[in-house]
């Protein structure tokens, strides 16, 4: 079942400093972390509206939640993928600049009525999971013949 939004994507954006580019992203990410922690699912395709993170909606299977640290590590991982050794600073455009910007963006979007949570999930879930210069550092790649 579809849930009707409170708010278009556009206006939750306009709303919380963030471009719409950087909830698509989010939206994309959640869904690469999901199958990747729990496999494809045949009967269930995962939609904004019926995000993982609901326990409210029967249809949406409790063991697919995944947790706000998995979905950091998820769209850590999810940038990688997509942008390479751009990520940061594809992410950086997008006003993305440490984890707990993810933990915002998922939340303004529970907030607008497009995902959704459980109690136990919190913001706090988003912050300091890791360190954007850490994260995404092209590794250095030291020569034998120096």
């Amino acid at each position: 079942m579809w849930k009707v939004s409170l708010k278009s994507l556009n206006q939750i954006a306009e709303d919380n400093g963030y471009p719409v580019d950087a909830f698509l992203f989010v939206q994309r990410g959640l869904d690469f972390t999901v199958r990747r922690i729990h496999g494809e699912d045949p009967t269930h395709s995962v939609s904004p509206a019926q995000s993982p993170l609901d326990d409210d909606d029967d249809e949406v299977p409790q063991s697919r939640h995944i947790s706000g640290q998995q979905l950091c590590l998820g769209l850590r991982d999810f940038a990688k993928r997509e942008y390479g050794l751009l990520a940061r600073s594809v992410l950086a455009r997008w006003n993305i600049q440490h984890s707990e910007d993810f933990g915002r963006i998922v939340f303004a979007m529970v907030n607008g009525g497009l995902m959704h949570k459980t109690q136990e999930d919190t913001i706090s879930d988003f912050i300091d999971v890791f360190r954007f210069d850490q994260a995404f550092s092209a590794p250095l790649l030291l020569s034998e013949n120096v």
